[in-house]
């Protein structure tokens, strides 16, 4: 019965250090990830404004991502409308989220878990109430087109 527990504790502290490994590498490592070189220069004492609209809408996957969970105000993009992970362009549709404001270096932070230049673009869109701010948007893929001869 001891060994039976003592296995068991085990088994519990490898998967809870696999649990944090992970989630460092998922939302915290540089590793695996080279930032576009294309981006527009970020000003280190401005605040940027970021629509948030899937998992950042979470306070404590922002906690994760940038060190601080912040608060945030509800928001509404007008045109778009959430299609799974993305939002697209629809006439008519609006996808609701949230705003947050972030640091420049919150700003690379997200960048990383959102993968931009890999997964997603980062693009600057204008909000309901009039408010530009960057919202993610996933790329679309690059269809090569090649001649077989």
């Amino acid at each position: 019965m001891r060994k039976s527990i003592q296995r068991s504790l085990a088994v519990l502290l490898a998967m809870i250090i696999l649990g944090v490994g992970y989630l460092w590498l998922t939302f915290a490592s540089p590793f695996g990830y080279t930032a576009p070189e294309n981006q527009p220069t970020l000003d280190e004492d401005a605040t940027y404004s970021v629509f948030v609209y899937g998992t950042l809408r979470k306070p404590w996957v922002r906690w994760l991502v940038t060190g601080r969970a912040g608060s945030s105000e509800p928001a509404q993009l007008v045109g778009y409308q959430k299609q799974q992970l993305d939002i697209k362009p629809v006439a008519g549709a609006t996808t609701e989220g949230e705003v947050i404001r972030v640091t420049a270096d919150e700003l690379r932070a997200l960048d990383r878990y959102e993968r931009l230049g890999v997964r997603y673009e980062r693009v600057e869109l204008t909000l309901q109430d009039g408010q530009s701010a960057w919202v993610y948007r996933l790329m679309e893929p690059i269809l090569l087109d090649l001649e077989l001869e």
